[in-house]
């Protein structure tokens, strides 16, 4: 069992504060397992509810408090599981909290969109938010040694990092979970949420970025392909960031003018559902889209360090117009970081225009020998 970086930080809002505890995150990443095994330690009588089961929706959707009471009963944990499926779970939530003292809230969901939407209003003050994505390197560091985590590199490179893709044991079985888990993510996550009729709009706007990770985009010229509009590809793009399926760099600008501020770069939370979408799981050794593979990897893997550390940092990219372009940037306070991402040994310097408009600013190549302290530490 692969222990969760953010386990810790969650339990301990558990177990002394009130607030309603809500956890974000992609489809089968370990959302209720990871608040079961909390629950379990913890060890007192909880109430543990799938709310996609309308066994328990009544009750729920009721608000109505002796209802909601009556309902939990002794139980001092209430886990709600899937909580996007309530018709209100902002108000539900804000009910059992201002009513029920007593009991503790927790609340998972797969789709930020939908849920944020019914909760953050209701639940201003009330609540704790945590996002759980697949699994990190930095969370396999704490288990296995450096030449292991070396040695099952490739495999995050092709097959991704979700949890049961590590368990499955031979290729065909990771195809198949991949295709069906790229399914889910199209029909349930996004098609659910808003009427969307045309569901190979979607998967093909999933594989032109996908061929395109790395790249600035450009929404237009999507639009054309795809004979959309450009505002419906910016809508579409927004509901697959909301349903983390993309994850969006946008550009860094200081204001120098001839800086590249308007463009933004597009990656995939799990490079095995990206992988799937091309049709594309060769090894390493027979692919051309190495490149975009590694930038994918190091760009998501650095989010996730970020993100469970509660890092203060901000993530962009930087381009001017005249050539020059780093990969990855980072801005935490009135530091700045930029990192140039190459698979091999190759030595590249600083664009010239970098050094010279921000000289404070450090600059550091991430290649195949130094990658796992950038993706381990902070």
């Amino acid at each position: 069992m692969i222990k969760r970086q953010i386990a810790s930080h969650i339990e301990q809002k558990i177990r002394t504060d009130n607030k309603v505890v809500v956890l974000y995150g992609p489809r089968r990443v370990g959302k209720t397992t990871l608040i079961n095994q909390i629950l379990d330690d913890i060890d007192a009588p909880s109430l543990r509810i799938n709310a996609e089961e309308r066994l328990y929706t009544d009750a729920l959707n009721s608000l109505d408090v002796s209802k909601l009471e009556s309902f939990i009963g002794d139980n001092k944990y209430v886990f709600i599981d899937e909580a996007q499926y309530l018709e209100n779970a902002g108000l539900t939530l804000k009910l059992i909290h201002d009513h029920l003292p007593s009991v503790k809230l927790i609340a998972t969901g797969s789709s930020s969109f939908d849920l944020s939407q019914n909760i953050s209003q209701p639940l201003t003050g009330r609540k704790w938010t945590f996002q759980l994505l697949p699994i990190a390197i930095s969370e396999l560091a704490s288990s296995m040694t450096e030449f292991e985590l070396n040695k099952s590199f490739d495999q995050r490179l092709i097959w991704g990092s979700y949890p049961d893709i590590l368990s499955l044991t031979n290729d065909l079985d990771r195809k198949k979970y991949l295709v069906e888990l790229s399914t889910d993510y199209l029909y349930r996550d996004v098609l659910k949420l808003v009427n969307i009729k045309n569901a190979n709009k979607i998967r093909n706007l999933l594989r032109l970025l996908a061929f395109q990770v790395g790249s600035q985009v450009s929404l237009t010229e999507i639009g054309t392909q795809l004979e959309m509009s450009k505002d419906t590809v910016a809508n579409y793009i927004d509901l697959l960031e909301k349903s983390f399926v993309l994850f969006r760099l946008t550009a860094f600008s200081g204001n120098l003018r001839k800086e590249v501020s308007k463009s933004d770069k597009f990656y995939f939370y799990d490079l095995g559902v990206r992988n799937v979408l091309i049709d594309d799981l060769k090894p390493i050794n027979l692919r051309n889209d190495l490149g975009r593979l590694w930038e994918n990897f190091l760009v998501m893997e650095r989010l996730k360090l970020n993100t469970y550390s509660s890092s203060l940092s901000h993530p962009f990219f930087w381009r001017v117009y005249t050539g020059g372009e780093i990969d990855y940037v980072e801005q935490e306070g009135v530091d700045l970081r930029g990192y140039e991402f190459k698979y091999g040994k190759k030595t590249v310097s600083p664009p010239p225009t970098w050094t010279v408009t921000y000289p404070h600013a450090s600059f550091q190549v991430i290649n195949r020998d130094n990658f796992l302290e950038f993706v381990t530490k902070n």
